[in-house]
């Protein structure tokens, strides 16, 4: 658990030596290079049960406070991590195996600090509902109490600002459980919030599934917050039916992009990379399946295998790399038994495929599958790595019934030089936001939520703090 302390400014060893155990731990490793990162504490359920009854008795007076002074925190907030974002930043390219540069970990830590900001300033005020000559009805946001957040390996800082941003901003405490493959960085990033905001309201236990179990289903936990996968969802939903805990479920994802004919392939195409690539392809709402019209198929695969070419991949640090490793060898498993299996089923790979095992690191290239029928494996599945497959379409009601085939909709794209038509495309998309001429631009003004199994509940906004609020009506 984390304790406040003052490191403005402090380097990343000081960091780690911070949030390490005095003796003992599990050891992390760098997925680019498998040298040793630092030992991560490994808190038990016992330790679990101490940070929720600290939330609990820190809540009720942090609920009473207005929502100018708990922003007043926040911002204090985004000011300590931009005083330790090198440090910060350090911390998760190495643990996370994400560059430096490029959309990554300095990247990362910097929308910590712009969510911070961004929640803090969100206006909540009473509504009053009707006022007449019957009476008056009022709406307030009350806090929930204690929030558990669940958070990923793939965005583990980011992840977990959206978590709690919004949770402390609504009054409630929060006791957060990182995933198990990058608890530094979280416990480092809760640390440094800690240095400012009020003893107790925050938490972090890095422990294994017993753990996020005991979370999940503790009765003292009034909402809990997800970023996962569907099936750990669905096991969340199971352990929260006692206690009718509210949720919110950020899901699996597997996007669809869809790009009409009348579309530029040069134009589009690193948008159209960065959308199914940020993160070396390790994102929930990234671009996962790509269907382009038969006229201009070949251009665009073209034009994105030139752009896949330019970009360097590398140990994170080096300065020079936009993309990195997977996260971890299971991941990387995956990402090479479907783009294996797309091979032995006649897909062509235009580039990409080969990885280099002799080497360390969990590195798989950039790679562009064509030629792939939409049932396959690669497509159906989410593959979370850097392996995109492109389909060819002959009508846009085609495209539209296979982007939708499947059973999540988190996010999608329309790729289209006519943004009229693109919009008339995106509304027969079932998904929770669709994009146009980009993808997985979340912005923090902007509701964030999927569709059908990719999860329920929306993050963001001034509609993701009331999810992080008990509605009440006062009828006087």
């Amino acid at each position: 658990m984390t304790t406040q302390s003052d490191i403005q400014g402090t380097t990343f060893e000081d960091l780690l030596s911070a949030v390490e155990p005095a003796v003992g731990g599990r050891e992390i490793k760098d997925p680019a290079t498998g040298e040793v990162v630092g030992r991560a504490p490994e808190h038990t359920v016992a330790d679990l049960e101490a940070a929720i009854a600290s939330a609990r008795a820190a809540q009720p007076g942090w609920g009473a406070l207005s929502h100018a002074e708990r922003s007043g925190f926040l911002n204090k907030a985004a000011d300590a991590i931009e005083a330790n974002a090198e440090a910060l930043a350090v911390l998760l390219s190495r643990e996370q195996g994400k560059p430096l540069n490029g959309p990554n970990a300095r990247f990362e830590v910097g929308a910590c600090a712009a969510w911070l900001r961004a929640t803090a300033a969100f206006e909540i005020e009473p509504e009053v509902l009707f006022d007449d000559e019957g009476g008056r009805a009022e709406l307030h946001h009350r806090p929930l109490g204690v929030v558990g957040a669940i958070g990923p390996w793939n965005w583990p800082m980011m992840i977990g600002v959206w978590q709690l941003a919004p949770a402390l901003r609504m009054g409630n405490t929060v006791v957060m459980k990182p995933s198990e493959y990058t608890p530094l960085s979280v416990l480092a990033l809760v640390h440094v919030l800690n240095t400012v905001l009020p003893e107790g309201i925050l938490h972090a236990v890095s422990g294994g599934r017993d753990v996020g179990e005991a979370l999940a289903g503790h009765p003292e936990v009034d909402k809990v917050m997800f970023t996962g996968s569907t099936a750990t969802g669905k096991a969340i939903i199971r352990s929260s039916a006692d206690t009718v805990k509210r949720l919110t479920l950020e899901l699996g994802g597997n996007d669809a992009g869809i790009v009409l004919p009348d579309a530029d392939p040069k134009a589009i195409a690193e948008g159209l990379f960065w959308g199914a690539f940020i993160n070396t392809g390790q994102t929930c709402a990234a671009l996962k399946r790509l269907y382009v019209h038969e006229d201009i198929y070949e251009e665009t695969v073209t034009a994105l295998a030139a752009v896949a070419a330019a970009m360097p991949m590398g140990v994170g640090l080096d300065e020079n790399n936009v993309l990195g490793p997977l996260q971890n060898r299971s991941q990387y498993q995956i990402v090479a038994n479907l783009v294996q299996a797309a091979k032995e089923s006649g897909a062509r790979i235009v580039t990409g495929g080969n990885p280099d095992e002799s080497q360390p690191g969990f590195f798989y290239p950039a790679t562009l599958v064509a030629d792939v029928d939409n049932e396959n494996p690669l497509v159906a599945e989410e593959q979370f790595g850097p392996a995109l497959p492109i389909v060819k379409y002959s009508t846009i009601d085609e495209a539209v019934e296979m982007a939708n085939a499947l059973e999540v909709g988190l996010g999608a794209s329309v790729w289209s030089s006519d943004k009229e038509k693109a919009r008339e495309v995106a509304a027969r998309i079932e998904a929770g936001t669709v994009w146009i001429n980009k993808h997985g631009a979340v912005d923090p003004r902007m509701p964030f939520g999927g569709a059908k199994q990719s999860g329920y509940g929306l993050e963001f906004g001034v509609e993701g703090l009331k999810h992080l609020a008990q509605p009440q009506i006062i009828n006087y």
